[in-house]
């Protein structure tokens, strides 16, 4: 028995977790928190889960080759 639609289930992952999103970054899970602590990685709290979106790692990934073109 399917739960969604076939559509649906192709559709990409909205929202990550904590670990997903390490894994994705490379960065450690004391880092990730870190950078959302400084406003720099945006989350949403679902309970009290964190979740990030695909959009939120894309712009911090955004901003860091921003800095980096900076610092260069």
């Amino acid at each position: 028995m399917e739960l969604l639609p076939r559509d649906a289930q192709q559709l990409p992952q909205a929202l990550y977790t904590v670990k997903e999103t390490v894994q994705i970054l490379r960065l450690s899970r004391s880092e990730i928190y870190e950078q959302m602590s400084a406003g720099r990685l945006r989350y949403v709290k679902v309970g009290r889960a964190r979740r990030i979106s695909e959009r939120a790692i894309a712009d911090f990934v955004a901003l860091l080759e921003q800095e980096a073109e900076v610092a260069a």
